[in-house]
């Protein structure tokens, strides 16, 4: 890290999953170095998606390095994720065609339902899950695939939990951590982030605010592609402790399935 920064610099890991963050500070200057983040993360910042891009290093081992302005700020709470500010920012992020020229560029691919449904059945034929939700969760998917609509394809982020929304103390809000990002329906994050932490009675306002009205063909697409990410979530965790991972989206499954 010296050779990005200077030995005065001080480097210290800033956590996640993969080990690959640190935060670097130096007589006031603050920034969030990534090792070998996508080439995304610079139209990300130019659209105001995430915060400021300062620079891309290469290093003679092949690695390259972004860095980032390091803001002051916090993780959205879970109750605030019903904001209009959160509302706006993924209608932003879901009608941004600069982003989807890029993921595209980049060698992405929409992610069609049935392509989503297959994986997901091999998945579970190769390696089984013995809940019977998953059973009927896989069923459910199945019955139902052929109605999708197959032309609503944006960029999604694939993983809006609370934790991944940086809120400045400017008040700006920025969604962060875009490993996951895929070209596809914005349902799958929408249906996602309604399913988590926004009470049923409140689905219909909080899609007003979005810019979407309530329908059967929505609902459908919403529940389908929460279901399907769930499943995504139970047959690949991806967090350090895999198996209360499972537990939890083994039960949020069960909850999405029964809802009506």
């Amino acid at each position: 890290m010296e050779q990005l920064l200077g030995k005065e610099w001080e480097i210290t890991p800033a956590g996640g999953a993969t080990g690959d963050a640190y935060f670097a500070e130096y007589e006031g200057k603050k920034l969030f170095l990534k090792r070998n983040s996508s080439p995304f993360l610079a139209v990300l910042s130019a659209e105001g998606i995430v915060p400021k891009l300062v620079w891309t290093k290469r290093l003679e081992n092949g690695d390259v390095f972004t860095a980032q302005q390091w803001l002051n700020g916090r993780e959205l709470k879970p109750h605030e994720m019903g904001s209009e500010q959160v509302a706006a920012l993924l209608r932003k992020i879901h009608g941004s065609k600069e982003l989807v020229t890029m993921l595209k560029r980049l060698g992405k691919t929409p992610l069609h339902p049935g392509k989503m449904f297959a994986a997901l059945a091999e998945r579970q034929r190769c390696h089984p899950i013995g809940a019977a939700a998953v059973r009927e969760a896989l069923g459910w998917l199945g019955e139902r695939v052929s109605l999708l609509p197959d032309d609503q394809y944006v960029v999604c982020h694939c993983d809006i939990n609370h934790n991944n929304w940086l809120l400045a103390d400017d008040g700006t809000l920025y969604l962060i951590d875009w490993d996951g990002a895929v070209i596809a329906d914005p349902a799958i994050d929408i249906g996602m982030l309604l399913h988590l932490y926004i009470p049923r009675a409140e689905w219909e306002a909080w899609l007003h605010q979005y810019g979407a009205s309530w329908t059967e063909g929505l609902a459908l697409r919403l529940k389908w592609y929460a279901i399907a990410h769930t499943l995504h979530s139970l047959f690949w965790p991806k967090g350090k402790d895999s198996e209360k991972e499972r537990e939890q989206s083994l039960q949020l499954l069960q909850y999405i399935i029964a809802e009506q």
